[in-house]
């Protein structure tokens, strides 16, 4: 008598559905977000090329308006020669350089101790005291333009890079960043390092700050660009041209060309390119300083 073995058939894992239709789901939805995408790039891109060739074009040709800027196709570097010849623009650049650097310098260093402290340190009052500094988040900074104006002037610090510096450092924020950065940090490193005797201060500048690179380089990057792009405070506590800073300067270049569209057209680009050329080599530290701790597991 014959015996046969009989081998069950593996059972599919979704019988209902088709491998062609999940491919053509995945090409459609791929081609959908490529499309979207170049089409928002396209829009951002043609505000930035008009600018491009609106400053390439001659005075008195964009002074005719749109028309006249599309069909002349004579380019000339005339009015970025004039401006960085002529103009104060490498003052302006100095400026807002000094100034920049100098507030990301000071606002990396309070905020991220005070982040640490409040993050780390358990004292009587500690949520309230962090509540409060996340309060002024509701506080609009043109409310405080004229207490700060009357502060400096008291002090004698109007017309100085210390009346534009100052004033931008409590940066709440960073100092938000940096509590939520830390609270998300692993404290094996630090209990191991206060069993080998270090003390606080020497667990944060030796354990926490260089664990912390990623959100110090992001912050300081977003702390340049917005000091560098703040218009209201520099031209209220400055007054000396040779102490304006880029958006103070662009200011006075739009008042005083009046319908010299292309020197203020490249005035705005080259006040911007630092800006974009930060982004361009920086930008991978933004995303992983925003996106993570930057710790392996």
């Amino acid at each position: 008598m014959a015996t046969g073995v009989s081998v069950a058939a593996p059972a599919a894992t979704n019988p209902n559905q088709d491998p062609n239709q999940s491919r053509a789901s995945s090409t459609a939805f791929t081609i959908v977000s490529w499309s979207l995408l170049l089409v928002f790039s396209v829009l951002w891109l043609i505000p930035s090329l008009w600018a491009l060739k609106t400053s390439l074009t001659p005075n008195e040709v964009s002074a005719l308006g749109t028309a006249a800027i599309l069909k002349d196709w004579d380019l000339t570097l005339a009015s970025y020669t004039a401006l960085l010849t002529g103009g104060d623009i490498w003052n302006w650049y100095l400026a807002s350089a000094v100034t920049s650097i100098v507030t990301v310098i000071l606002t990396v260093i309070f905020a991220s101790m005070a982040a640490y402290a409040i993050s780390r340190l358990r004292f009587r009052g500690r949520r309230l005291v962090f509540a409060l500094m996340l309060g002024g988040i509701m506080i609009p900074p043109q409310v405080l333009i004229v207490p700060v104006f009357e502060q400096l002037n008291l002090v004698g610090l109007l017309n100085t890079y210390w009346a534009v510096i100052l004033p931008q450092v409590p940066s709440v924020i960073a100092l938000f960043v940096f509590k939520q950065f830390f609270d998300g940090l692993p404290r094996d490193f630090e209990e191991a390092a206060r069993i080998d005797g270090a003390g606080f201060w020497t667990v944060y500048l030796r354990i926490v700050l260089p664990l912390s690179k990623p959100i110090i380089a992001a912050m300081a990057i977003v702390t340049f660009v917005g000091v560098w792009n703040n218009l209201i405070l520099p031209l209220f506590v400055l007054s000396n041209p040779d102490l304006m800073t880029i958006p103070v300067g662009l200011a006075t270049v739009q008042g005083s060309f009046g319908q010299r569209v292309s020197d203020i057209q490249a005035s705005s680009i080259l006040g911007s390119l630092p800006l974009v050329i930060l982004f361009l080599i920086f930008q991978r530290r933004i995303v992983e300083g925003f996106a993570g701790s930057g710790l392996k597991g």
